[in-house]
């Protein structure tokens, strides 16, 4: 059972995840629902985030880096018997921190590419 620790790399993981969201809100929220079924003029009130996108990209970007620098911080400056010292969940902490890397990524960069779909 994993313990706890100061070394604990979840936390921005998640921000990363929940500020690309917010990042992505007013290109594929509108989408999302759409694709849903849900209509109407309100959906167009989603654009007011598209002003607040460049901070939850250096927001998104941020927790990435700090995420990946505790994922990948060597072995050597773990405490012996603390979460980041045992191999199988390191290994398990650094694929998770590449899905949720390429799901932010794919989300903040959903202006660029999903226009794409309308052509």
């Amino acid at each position: 059972m994993e313990t706890k620790t100061a070394d604990d790399s979840r936390l921005p993981m998640l921000g990363g995840v929940l500020a690309a969201i917010g990042g992505s809100i007013c290109c594929v929220g509108p989408f999302v629902l759409l694709l849903l079924g849900v209509s109407g003029s309100w959906i167009s009130n989603l654009m007011v985030f598209q002003r607040y996108q460049p901070l939850f990209i250096l927001f998104v970007l941020g927790l990435l880096v700090w995420a990946g620098l505790k994922v990948y911080q060597p072995i050597e400056s773990c405490e012996p018997g603390s979460v980041c010292a045992v191999p199988q969940t390191r290994t398990r902490r650094q694929v998770t921190f590449w899905l949720v890397s390429a799901l932010a990524i794919t989300l903040v960069t959903s202006a660029y590419w999903l226009p794409l779909f309308f052509l």
